[in-house]
């Protein structure tokens, strides 16, 4: 899940805005954990998935 979703429970705003101290500390812990993929909408990783499996079947049929 995208932090871009998610709702403080402490000020009831999205923690992406980071509008509290809770929202922002939240936010630093999930951009941490999240690393390169996390963000990236699941759309384009969706994409990127479909791109590398065309890759592998047009490899293989070329072998």
């Amino acid at each position: 899940m995208t932090y871009d979703r998610l709702v403080c429970a402490n000020c009831a705003a999205p923690v992406s805005e980071g509008r509290c101290p809770v929202c922002r500390a939240n936010r630093e812990r999930l951009q941490q954990q999240a690393g390169i993929f996390g963000q990236l909408s699941p759309v384009v990783l969706a994409a990127l998935l479909i791109a590398v499996i065309a890759v592998a079947v047009l490899l293989r049929q070329a072998v």
